[in-house]
């Protein structure tokens, strides 16, 4: 077990722990409602809680929702996952929410990815180009076309719904398709809803939008939600059903 408190300014402390057979990632913060989560990929379970919770009353609540708890890990071991990526001719790949196949093309000229069909990925890479560049050449292609969609979908939902951020930024995350920092009115993007399609990343959007009106979870965020987008539980449906991406770096702690 350890304790870390980092970030004295919102009081808050991070504290990782065995209950029972499961390994608790527990966050106690000046929140009024406590918060339960169970992430993709692999079932780690996130708790945030307000501060002055006991731990007694933390374990209670872990027994009490252990059968959900068992019913999401269960979920996430079974949904389909891809492989590592080699980045060789013959993979597949998804783009917008389609699969593809990848077609690797040996060329003198400068490395790029063009979709021209609709079933195949063609990538261009130099001669003797490593696995390593070729995944950073996918990686700059999903985040282009993420900058290409996101400007129109930000004005057009920041004009419908009233609500303005000053940043929309993209990067690699693990257990979060977005978040969003009210304060500075900035949202942060998942690179992978690159891979799905737009109306999954317009629901991540609106998401985190309605979290300038409400920070939390709850009922009063769930409506907003619902009133710019009635059919939002379809689409975090399809995002939960996406085939999970294969990720090496080490998993996160609940934030």
């Amino acid at each position: 077990m350890y304790t870390k408190k980092f970030n004295t300014h919102n009081c808050f402390s991070l504290k990782k722990t065995k209950i029972y057979d499961l390994e608790v990632n527990t966050i106690k913060k000046d929140i009024k409602n406590i918060h339960l989560a169970v992430c993709p990929p692999d079932g780690q379970v996130r708790l945030a809680v307000p501060i002055k919770t006991t731990d007694e009353a933390i374990k209670l609540l872990i027994a009490d929702k252990m059968p959900w708890i068992k019913k999401q890990q269960k979920k996430y071991s079974q949904q389909e996952r891809q492989t590592k990526r080699e980045y060789v001719s013959g993979e597949s790949h998804y783009f917008l929410g389609n699969r593809y196949r990848l077609n690797v093309i040996t060329s003198d000229t400068k490395p790029r990815i063009e979709v021209k069909k609709k079933n195949y990925i063609d990538m261009y890479i130099t001669p003797q180009m490593s696995t390593e560049k070729r995944t950073r050449l996918m990686e700059s292609f999903y985040r282009a076309e993420l900058k290409r969609q996101i400007p129109a979908l930000v004005n057009y939902w920041s004009k419908t719904t009233g609500l303005t951020v000053n940043e929309v930024k993209i990067k690699k995350m693990k257990t979060k398709w977005g978040t969003c920092n009210p304060e500075q009115k900035r949202i942060w993007l998942n690179l992978e809803l690159a891979k799905t399609p737009t109306r999954c990343l317009e629901y991540v959007l609106i998401h985190e939008l309605m979290h300038l009106k409400e920070k939390h979870h709850n009922e009063q965020f769930e409506q907003l939600i619902k009133t710019y987008l009635p059919q939002w539980e379809q689409c975090k449906q399809e995002l939960n059903n996406n085939p999970l991406g294969f990720a090496e770096w080490p998993t996160t702690n609940a934030q």
